[in-house]
């Protein structure tokens, strides 16, 4: 049974785990050096996380976190203005295709409308087969650079 939690104080460590897994490797790529998420533009989605403006779910199984989807308004790769979350998301390559993802960030979308934002946003590889993944979800391009599209779904206000 898959249960949906707010991210709390002790699950930041498992953040470094879960943008390591959001990057995105081309099929027959060789994934990068772990490493690579303590390079600024990739440390940026985790360094200090918890701050007033982070929001973020996780999903466990078994005890076993299992996917993550959080946003931050940080000046990174899908940063539209200061008033717009950007969005990171990953699951474990096992529960891919399960409905955690969706889970996820349906709780996250609620979230972010009781908190008051009115959108979110994202960058995404063109290549990536997550991009059907965000436009099922409501994710719109509202701009596109030679190899990545720039994201963004409005979100319902909160009741």
């Amino acid at each position: 049974m898959m249960q949906i939690k707010e991210i709390e104080k002790s699950d930041y460590p498992i953040l470094e785990d879960f943008i390591y897994l959001a990057i995105f490797v081309p099929l027959g790529a060789h994934p990068p050096q772990r490493d690579v998420i303590f390079s600024p533009d990739v440390f940026i989605y985790i360094d200090k996380f918890g701050n007033e403006n982070d929001c973020g779910v996780l999903a466990e199984m078994d005890g076993k976190a299992v996917g993550a989807a959080w946003t931050r308004i940080i000046p990174a790769y899908g940063h539209i203005d200061d008033e717009t979350p950007e969005l990171a998301i990953s699951v474990l390559p096992h529960y891919r295709g399960k409905g955690v993802g969706a889970a996820l960030m349906e709780r996250l979308f609620e979230l972010l409308s009781e908190r008051g934002y009115k959108q979110t946003s994202l960058a995404v590889q063109k290549a990536s087969p997550a991009v059907r993944f965000y436009t099922r979800l409501g994710y719109e391009i509202i701009s596109e650079k030679p190899e990545e599209y720039l994201m963004v779904k409005k979100l319902a206000a909160s009741k």
